[in-house]
C-alpha cells in the first residue's frame, strides 16, 4: 500500500441502521456469516471489485484494501433503532428472506441487537404501528434523544467510529422549503418549533449523526440530507453524507441499460417501468403520499442518461408537440411475494427510418438480497471518506444510490449512468489511495 493521508482503520466500527427489518437483518446475518467463514459476501464492490492503479508496466489490479485502509468485516458492531422491539434474529425470522440454516449458526449474535427505541412520527410512514417509539417533546428533543443513543452505543460497544445507516421505510414527500432548508439556522430554528410539516424523524436522526461525528447514509428516497442546510452542516462538523435510495432493481437495470439506447444512438419512444413487492416497504409504499417520494426518485435516473436536449431527433419525438420520450413508473403492493420483488420494463424504441422496435426487461430478484451489499459498501466507503477527511456529499457513492444527491441550488445534474458513476468510484479510491485519477468521465 502506498503513503496515503487517509488515516488507519484502527479500533471497532459501530455500524447503527435505523430499521430493523428485511434489509438491516439480511444485511446483518450476512456480515455475521461471511465473517466466521460460513457464507461469501457476493455483491459487494469492497470485498471482490478490484481497481487498476498505475499504467503501462506499473498496471496492476488491486482490491479495495491494498490501495486503501478499509475496515475489516471483523472491527463491525451492529445497532440499530426500530419502531417494533423485536430483536435482530426474530426480524430475521419475520423478514423470510433468509432460510433458517442462514440465520442459525449467528442466532447468539443475532439476539444481542436489540433495537432502541425509533424516533418516530406516524404521519411519515401511515402503515406502519409499532411501540417502540421515543417519548419526545419537539423534533430538537428528538435529535437530541438520537444523539445520546449514539455516544452511549458508541462508548458501550467500545467502538472508534460509528456510521449510521437508513434502512427503514420510505417517508411521506417532503417538498424542499427554502425558507426551512436552506439555512441550517432556520433549520435548527424549525426543529425547536417543533415544524412536523418541514422535519421529518430522519432529518432528526442525520442531525444526530453528523453531530455526533458521524458520517450518515440515506437509503430511502427521503428529502433528509438532501437540502442545502444539511450540506453546511456536512461542511461545519467535517463529516461525509451520501444519499438516496438503494440502487438495488429495476434502477440498477435502467442505469446500465439506458446507456446501450444512447451509446448505440437509437431512438426511445417511451419507458414503462412497473413493481410488484409485498415486504414492509411495499406495504408503506402502497401509500400515495410515501410512493410520490419513491417516484421522484425513480423518475430521475433516465432523464439525466437521455437527454432530448441533446438529442432532439432520438429522444423529443422529432417533433414540437411532444418534447420527450413517455416515462412512467409503478409500484403496486403484493404481498403473496414478499421481498421477491419483480420488476418489469417495457421499452420502445426506434431505428433506422423511424423503424419501432420493443425490449422487454423482467428482472425477479430479490431486494433484500441486492440492497444487503450496497449497505456493506456504502457503510465501509464513507467510514474511509471520513478518514480520508472527504466531507459533504459523496459524489463517487452515486454508484450505489438511484438518485445521486447534487447540488441543485447551482444547477447541478446528478450523474445517472452506471458506467460513469463506477469512473467516478474508481477515481476517487486512486486518489485516496496516493495515485493517480486517471480516467476520464465522457
Amino acid at each position: 500500500m502506498k503513503q496515503t493521508n487517509v488515516k488507519p482503520a484502527d479500533g471497532k466500527l459501530g455500524i447503527m441502521v435505523v430499521g430493523c427489518g428485511a434489509v438491516s437483518t439480511t444485511f446483518m446475518t450476512g456480515v455475521l456469516m461471511a465473517r466466521r467463514g460460513l457464507t461469501k459476501p457476493v455483491g459487494s464492490m469492497t470485498q471482490y471489485d478490484k481497481i487498476r492503479v498505475g499504467k503501462g508496466a506499473d498496471k496492476k489490479y488491486l482490491p479495495y484494501s491494498e490501495i486503501v485502509p478499509m475496515a475489516k468485516l471483523d472491527d463491525i458492531v451492529f445497532g440499530t433503532w426500530d419502531v417494533y422491539p423485536q430483536n435482530a434474529y426474530q426480524a430475521a425470522i419475520y423478514a423470510e428472506v433468509l432460510k433458517e440454516k442462514d440465520i442459525e449458526p449467528v442466532k447468539e449474535e443475532l439476539l444481542k441487537i436489540v433495537p432502541l427505541k425509533a424516533a418516530f412520527d406516524k404521519n411519515y410512514a401511515k402503515r406502519l404501528d409499532g411501540d417502540n417509539v421515543k417519548e419526545c417533546k419537539d423534533r430538537w428533543d428528538m435529535k437530541e434523544q438520537i444523539r445520546e443513543d449514539i455516544r452511549k452505543f458508541k462508548a458501550d460497544n467500545g467502538c472508534s467510529r460509528i456510521v449510521v445507516l437508513w434502512a427503514a421505510s420510505t417517508e411521506i414527500y417532503v417538498p424542499v422549503c427554502e425558507k426551512v432548508h436552506y439555512k441550517l439556522d432556520d433549520l435548527v430554528a424549525a426543529m425547536k418549533a417543533d415544524d412536523r410539516e418541514n422535519i421529518a424523524p430522519s432529518m432528526c436522526y442525520a442531525m444526530a449523526a453528523l453531530e455526533e461525528g458521524a458520517p450518515f447514509i440515506m437509503g430511502a428516497p427521503n428529502t433528509t440530507v438532501d437540502i442545502p442546510a444539511m450540506w453546511e452542516l456536512a461542511e461545519k462538523t467535517q463529516m461525509p453524507i451520501a444519499g438516496k435510495d438503494f440502487k438495488t432493481g429495476q434502477t440498477l437495470v435502467k442505469s446500465g441499460f439506458a446507456p446501450i439506447i444512447g451509446t448505440r444512438c437509437l431512438g426511445l419512444s417511451g419507458w414503462f417501468s412497473t413493481n410488484i413487492l409485498g415486504n414492509r416497504d411495499g406495504l408503506v409504499l402502497d401509500e400515495p403520499a410515501n410512493f410520490r417520494t419513491k417516484e421522484v426518485s425513480k423518475l430521475s435516473t433516465l432523464e439525466t442518461i437521455l437527454k432530448p436536449e441533446l438529442q432532439p431527433d432520438l429522444y423529443g419525438h422529432g417533433n414540437d408537440e411532444d418534447t420527450q420520450y413517455f416515462h412512467k413508473v409503478r409500484i403496486n403492493y403484493y404481498p403473496p411475494r414478499n421481498d421477491n420483488k419483480e420488476g418489469w420494463d417495457n421499452i420502445d424504441i426506434f431505428g433506422w427510418m423511424g423503424y419501432p422496435m420493443q425490449i422487454k426487461i423482467n428482472f425477479l430478484c430479490r431486494d433484500s438480497i441486492l440492497a444487503a451489499p450496497l449497505c456493506l459498501d456504502l457503510c465501509l466507503l464513507s467510514d474511509l471518506a471520513a478518514r480520508a477527511g472527504k466531507y459533504g456529499t459523496q459524489r463517487f457513492l452515486s454508484f450505489f444510490l438511484k438518485s445521486p444527491q447534487h447540488d441543485y441550488t447551482q444547477g447541478e445534474e446528478p450523474v445517472n449512468n452506471l458506467y460513469q458513476q463506477y469512473t467516478m468510484l474508481k477515481n476517487a479510491i486512486r486518489e485516496m489511495g496516493g495515485y493517480e485519477a486517471d480516467e476520464e468521465i465522457d
